[in-house]
């Protein structure tokens, strides 16, 4: 199962051709299947290159499927659907932001119990 998973989850191109075979035929046997690929994939693409203009759309197509993972997802996303689609469409990233928030707190819990502030606020700086 989670071999199937990580080739849905993949990118076509990165698959091996055995790979995609097998996969080809599980999706031949389960049109269910067949269904949430071209949703994991699309939603995919949409991340990737930044077209939250088709959110919307996927939502629509999502909710239809009536697949209860996928389906729970896109209500998730409705409750925010102004935020989600601008983080589908600007180039801004909170990534290094959260990496540096990351990494502090590692310090932090590497710490507890063992120096005060002063050591930690060395530590965080010289890291």
């Amino acid at each position: 199962m989670r071999q199937v998973t990580g080739w849905i989850c993949r990118h076509p191109d990165n698959l091996v051709g055995r790979d995609t075979e097998q996969l080809r035929k599980i999706l031949d046997r389960c049109p269910e299947l067949e269904s949430a690929v071209e949703l994991v994939r699309s939603f995919a693409d949409m991340m990737t290159h930044l077209h939250g203009e088709r959110l919307a759309a996927w939502i629509t197509a999502a909710e239809q499927a009536a697949l209860p993972g996928i389906s729970r997802f896109a209500t998730g996303l409705n409750a925010d659907i102004a935020a989600v689609t601008a983080g589908l469409s600007l180039p801004f990233s909170s990534g290094p932001v959260e990496g540096n928030v990351n990494r502090i707190k590692m310090i932090k819990r590497q710490m507890y119990g063992r120096a005060g502030f002063d050591l930690l606020r060395k530590r965080v700086l010289l890291a």
